[in-house]
């Protein structure tokens, strides 16, 4: 197994443990959101309330709806699951290596975590040329991370102790 793609199933299986996690949250989240509307209700409903009570109550109990469904959008904003996290936890690593050999977003991710241009324009299909010209400024960037390490490496070594 080569070390790609040891890395990734390692990078799938995180996926899967993330989306796990975040399905749990969710889940514990919603479930609190429903207990207070629930409970609010309950009580509510039998006791008797001024007009601004009922008002700032129906406010408070939106706010709550809103809330849950706001969560419900961030934490699974494409229910099909055709692009991102939820389609990478379903493939292989094999297909995820097939799905993001043409993705601009994973040609940034490459050259911003240092891997070398000519490896990126390799996986990419593009030529070096077309790799420096598409991804000036990411690799101006990446340059100036790189030598920004460097010289806190350097300051370091050559603080006293």
């Amino acid at each position: 197994m080569s070390t790609t793609t040891r890395s990734l199933t390692a990078a799938h299986a995180e996926v899967k443990a993330e989306i796990t996690r975040t399905d749990t949250k969710t889940g514990l989240l919603l479930a609190f959101v429903g207990a207070v509307l629930a409970g609010v209700w309950t009580v509510a409903r039998d006791l008797p309330l001024t007009l601004p009570a009922y008002i700032e109550g129906g406010l408070g109990m939106v706010l709550l709806v809103v809330a849950a469904g706001l969560l419900l959008r961030s934490t699974r904003p494409n229910l099909r699951g055709r692009h991102g996290f939820p389609l990478w936890a379903t493939l292989t690593a094999e297909e995820i290596t097939a799905a993001v050999a043409t993705d601009l977003v994973t040609d940034i991710g490459w050259l911003s975590s240092g891997v070398d241009a000519m490896e990126c324009a390799r996986r990419a299909g593009h030529s070096i040329a077309v790799l420096h010209k598409v991804y000036a400024k990411v690799l101006d960037q990446t340059r100036e991370r790189a030598n920004d390490r460097n010289d806190a490496a350097l300051r370091e070594w050559n603080e006293p102790a």
